[in-house]
């Protein structure tokens, strides 16, 4: 269920703001409106946190003066007092507001930055994704006790819950030094609106989360002759051998979302029986959960349809047995309906 009784909501029709006070069912719920409690059908109401910030303006707001270029003043990046007295890596995120027509501020966009307060000189690849696909990508480096800016974000785009993924490796090869590090953040919604919240009236300019600490130091390689596997024999029998990094760079991206409807997979399916079909969808679903098991994603997807519910059983049946799973639900979501289910490593 997408709400729980005491959020907070906004009437789609009318755009006055509530309160939920009780749930009917996966469909309706009873919202409280200014004293007044009704049923409503939960696709007539949303949560009112994006709306207090980019509903559009209902009354003509007027223009500033026209500025030159030459009296722009140069935007300082930021520097916040919480990130350097930590160390570590971080991201940094510089909300751009605007103001309404009642002098109130809003969130236009985030200016996101990587800000690197360790002694390492690092280089990185970095993606943000949203709903499993990639938005914005980047290589290239950042200096000890510096930061660098990524790219811009608009404050609508949280609504998508956006990952932000890194591979760290050192600027300069160093055999003490770990070949590469991962880290990514997962962004919430309602978790940065509170932040938002949180940073103006303690009158912070960013809100910062770590990635992490200190960069690693390598780790020994294991020896696997006693354990009666030969790497150099295998190698010189003409068998390739990669090095995990080598090995992770020729997988495909994990994706937080699979669809996993027969037409989506292969375009030749009308021939196939049914058990065929149902086959070919759950080693797609192997896959793909395998992936994002093993690059730690915090949840996944998995779009399966309602039909006579086979796939779904199939599906829920194999998560049962697997200890990697916290936990899965199947239930509404606007997006998919009751065809989907997420979920939750451990």
């Amino acid at each position: 269920m997408k709400y729980q009784v005491g959020d907070e909501i906004v009437v789609l029709q009318t755009n006055e703001e509530g309160r939920i006070k009780e749930i009917v069912d996966d469909k309706m719920v009873i919202v409280e409106v200014r004293g007044v409690k009704f049923p409503m059908y939960t696709d007539q109401i949303d949560f009112p946190y994006f709306k207090r910030f980019t509903e559009k303006k209902l009354f003509p707001v007027s223009k500033p003066d026209k500025t030159y270029i030459d009296q722009v003043p140069v935007e300082k990046k930021p520097q916040t007092n919480e990130v350097k007295a930590a160390s570590g890596v971080w991201l940094s995120f510089l909300p751009k507001f605007s103001f309404d027509e009642f002098g109130d501020d809003m969130v236009d966009y985030f200016k996101i930055y990587l800000v690197n307060q360790t002694n390492d000189a690092l280089q990185f690849y970095y993606r943000q994704e949203a709903n499993a696909y990639v938005d914005f990508e980047l290589k290239s480096d950042v200096l000890p006790q510096k930061d660098v800016y990524l790219h811009d974000l608009d404050f609508s785009k949280l609504s998508d819950s956006p990952l932000f993924a890194f591979e760290f490796s050192p600027a300069k090869a160093d055999k003490k030094k770990a070949e590469y590090f991962e880290a990514e953040l997962k962004l919430k919604p309602k978790q940065v609106f509170h932040k938002v919240q949180s940073m103006k009236e303690d009158n912070k300019p960013t809100l910062s989360y770590k990635l992490f600490d200190v960069y690693p130091d390598a780790v020994e390689e294991e020896q696997h002759v006693s354990a009666g596997l030969d790497l150099g024999k295998l190698k010189n029998a003409g068998f390739k051998i990669y090095s995990a990094h080598e090995a992770r760079s020729k997988m495909p991206a994990a994706r937080s979302v699979v669809d996993l409807h027969i037409e989506k997979l292969t375009d030749s399916w009308k021939h196939l029986s049914n058990f065929e079909i149902l086959t070919i969808q759950l080693k797609e679903f192997e896959k793909w959960f395998d992936l994002a098991q093993h690059s730690h994603l915090p949840s996944f997807i998995v779009i399966h349809g309602v039909g006579k519910g086979k796939l779904k059983d199939e599906i829920h049946a194999i998560l049962k047995s697997r200890p990697e799973v916290k936990s899965f639900v199947n239930q509404y979501d606007p997006r998919f309906g009751f065809g989907a289910t997420e979920i939750f490593f451990n």
